[in-house]
């Protein structure tokens, strides 16, 4: 059992920067690959981001590309969603995920979300 506790949004202006936190607790953190998803009100949940156990390899969504960063700090048991150049269309519920060898392309577990805001 993983517990996922995203922290770090809020609202911001167009062209702003923010970045997300997720802890997880777990002594296993390396074991997996983490995410990042988004879903805006009225719209279907969306990938934006994912890192591999040890941060070698990422993905982004090509709405983000060039924009965001996401990281990792083992030690801390910690994932990060730098996200600058914020544009309003970026406005939703961000949420971090996690996923082990053995589960396909399905992320196990998730936390709560956090609000980010981006005005024009």
């Amino acid at each position: 059992q993983v517990q996922l506790v995203e922290s770090g949004g809020g609202l911001v202006q167009a062209g702003g920067s923010l970045r997300l936190s997720c802890a997880a607790s777990t002594r296993t953190f390396s074991n997996y690959e983490m995410g990042w998803f988004r879903q805006a009100p009225g719209k279907d949940q969306e990938f934006v981001a994912a890192i591999s156990r040890y941060g070698g390899f990422t993905s982004y969504a090509d709405s983000v590309k060039g924009r965001f960063t996401i990281s990792r700090d083992n030690a801390k048991n910690t994932v990060y969603l730098q996200m600058n150049s914020l544009k309003p269309e970026d406005t939703a519920v961000y949420y971090c995920a996690a996923r082990a060898p053995g589960s396909g392309n399905r992320y196990d577990y998730w936390g709560q979300g956090t609000q980010v805001t981006v005005s024009s």
